[in-house]
C-alpha cells in the first residue's frame, strides 16, 4: 500500500497503540489539503475476509490516486491526501467509539486543522450498490458528490435520501469541525461474517464509486 501511493509512507499511531500504523501519501499543493481515505484493517473474525468491509475502500483510494498522479493540475489545486486508516475496527464493540477509529482519531488530533474536507470510502462495492448520505455527513459537500455522480453517469448509485447517523472514521474529523461525508452502504447484510468475500462484492459498483469520487477530487481542486 505504501509503495502504491504517491509519496506513501507509514505514520504511526504512537505509543498507546504499538504496532498500528496508518499508510498515507498526498499530492502536493496548497493548504488546507483535501483527504480521500478508507480502513485497512478487517475485524480478527476466524475465516473473514473484508472484501466490502476495509478491502474495497482501499482498493477505491488506490486507484483514485494512480489516475490523479497522472492529472495535470491546475496552478494553487490544493494539495490531495490520500489516507488508509489502521484500527478502526473495535477491540470491544460495545465499547465501539472508546477502542475502534484509532487510526482516524490519531490523525484527526495531529492534522485536521490541515484540512478543508475529507471523503471516507467505506462499504463501496455491494452488488447493486445504491448509497444515501448518510445522517452525519455534511450536506453541501454530498451534494457535490451527487452532481459529480451524475456527470459520470453512476447518479443511480448515489440515489436522494438520508440514512441514520454512524460512527466510522469520518466522525473524528467532524468533531474538529473538517466537513466530512462517509460512503457506506448500510445495513450490510455480510457485516462481519464470513459472506464478505469477493462473491458480496461488484466491480461494477466499486468502479462507480471511484469514478464519482475522482470526479468529486477534480472539481474541488478548481475551486
Amino acid at each position: 500500500l505504501r509503495a502504491a501511493l504517491p509519496r506513501g509512507r507509514f505514520e504511526p499511531l504512537g505509543p498507546e497503540h504499538p504496532g498500528l500504523r496508518n499508510v498515507v501519501g498526498h499530492l502536493p499543493g496548497t493548504r488546507p489539503a483535501i483527504a480521500v481515505a478508507a480502513h485497512y484493517d478487517t475485524k480478527d473474525l476466524p475465516g473473514f475476509v473484508g472484501a466490502n468491509d476495509g478491502a474495497a475502500g482501499t482498493a477505491a483510494v488506490l486507484g483514485i490516486a494512480r489516475a490523479l498522479r497522472r492529472d495535470r493540475r491546475p496552478a494553487g489545486a490544493p494539495e490531495i491526501r490520500f489516507l488508509l486508516f489502521d484500527g478502526e475496527e473495535a477491540t470491544d464493540d460495545a465499547r465501539f467509539l472508546e477502542t475502534g477509529l484509532r487510526g482516524s482519531k490519531a490523525y484527526a488530533a495531529r492534522h485536521a486543522d490541515e484540512l478543508r474536507a475529507l471523503v471516507l470510502l467505506d462499504f463501496v462495492a455491494g452488488k447493486g450498490m445504491r448509497i444515501v448520505r448518510e445522517g452525519l455527513s455534511d450536506a453541501a459537500l454530498w451534494a457535490q458528490l451527487r452532481r459529480a455522480a451524475q456527470r459520470v453517469g453512476a447518479g443511480a448509485a448515489f440515489p436522494p435520501g438520508q440514512g441514520g447517523q454512524i460512527l466510522d472514521d469520518h466522525y473524528p474529523f467532524i468533531q474538529r469541525g473538517v466537513p466530512a461525508i462517509d460512503l457506506i452502504e448500510w445495513p450490510y447484510r455480510c457485516w462481519h461474517r464470513r459472506c464478505d468475500d469477493l462473491s458480496a462484492v461488484s466491480k461494477a459498483s466499486l468502479d462507480r464509486t471511484g469514478e464519482t469520487v475522482l470526479e468529486l477530487l477534480r472539481t474541488l481542486a478548481r475551486r
